[in-house]
């Protein structure tokens, strides 16, 4: 054997390694996560897993089109409440 080598697998498969990697957070998953900061309440092993999980561009679109529609719903409401003034 030389030194590049690597030694032969034991199981005899060829099959790679288990991946440590985390599984990506899915969108609704992502939204779920904002909706539960806005409102305030979160499990801390939620949140750590969340921290692994989730990637800060999608927690960044999802939460400002969550404000946005959180805004956009406020307007309505004011609007229908002061039009009948």
């Amino acid at each position: 054997m030389t030194a590049d080598s690597t030694p032969p697998d034991p199981s005899g498969t060829d099959a790679p390694p288990p991946s440590n990697e985390p599984q990506q957070a899915t969108f609704a998953q992502a939204t779920g996560a904002v909706f539960w900061s806005f409102f305030g309440v979160r499990k801390g092993r939620d949140m750590r897993e969340d921290a692994v999980r989730l990637k800060p561009q999608h927690v960044i679109i999802v939460g400002l089109l969550s404000a946005l529609v959180l805004v956009l719903g406020l307007l309505t409401l004011v609007h229908f409440i002061t039009r009948g003034l």
